[in-house]
């Protein structure tokens, strides 16, 4: 049986992709395989990372996205859609053709901080703000709601007495994104692959 072909959806540095990237190489996917990366910033950092590591890249600008990304992935058989740093909100239109396909990684523990308007830096400036003494990340199906579709893997990170949103930002990054978004691909990606849930 053939590996889950996978797109990821980019806009920007692109850190989780590589964290998928790295987890990929070290044979910690055996069920998916990167096959397409995408980005709606023609300069993305993210395009040079997925060109070094073999993996086809595409820009599509803002006219006529979605029926162009729709497109690419038909083109390219794309079975599973990973959102990893991806600013731009698709439609419900989009979403509803693909039920339990596309996911996605938050910077905080949905609910908290979460929906539009939350993304970046913005997540940890507000959970700092707040005085919360836990945050994290989320990987989460995409639906027609933003940051609204059901939870797959949440991780807590401490804040700590000092942090700043970048120092925040980063540890996020290290101690649950980059663990939690391969793993959640992974589980996915053999969802699909063989029909069931684990």
């Amino acid at each position: 049986m053939l590996k889950v072909k996978t797109a990821v959806l980019v806009s920007g540095g692109g850190t989780n992709l590589q964290a998928v990237i790295d987890a990929s190489q070290r044979g910690e996917l055996p069920d998916a395989e990167l096959s397409l990366v995408v980005s709606d910033r023609r300069g993305a950092f993210a395009l040079q990372r997925a060109e070094k590591a073999g993996i086809r890249t595409e820009y599509i600008g803002r006219d006529g996205f979605e029926q162009k990304l729709s497109a690419l992935l038909d083109e390219c058989g794309i079975e599973l859609i990973v959102l990893a740093g991806f600013l731009k909100i698709l439609s419900a239109d989009f979403t509803e053709k693909r039920p339990g396909r596309i996911i996605n990684i938050h910077p905080s523990l949905i609910p908290s901080f979460c929906g539009e308007g939350y993304y970046g830096l913005r997540v940890h400036e507000q959970a700092l703000k707040y005085g919360v003494k836990v945050t994290g990340a989320t990987v989460h199906y995409v639906n027609h709601i933003p940051d609204g579709g059901k939870i797959i893997y949440q991780k807590a990170v401490d804040i700590l007495d000092g942090d700043t949103p970048e120092t925040l930002q980063r540890r996020v990054m290290e101690q649950a994104e980059w663990i939690l978004l391969p793993k959640a691909v992974e589980k996915v990606a053999k969802e699909i692959r063989y029909g069931k849930s684990y």
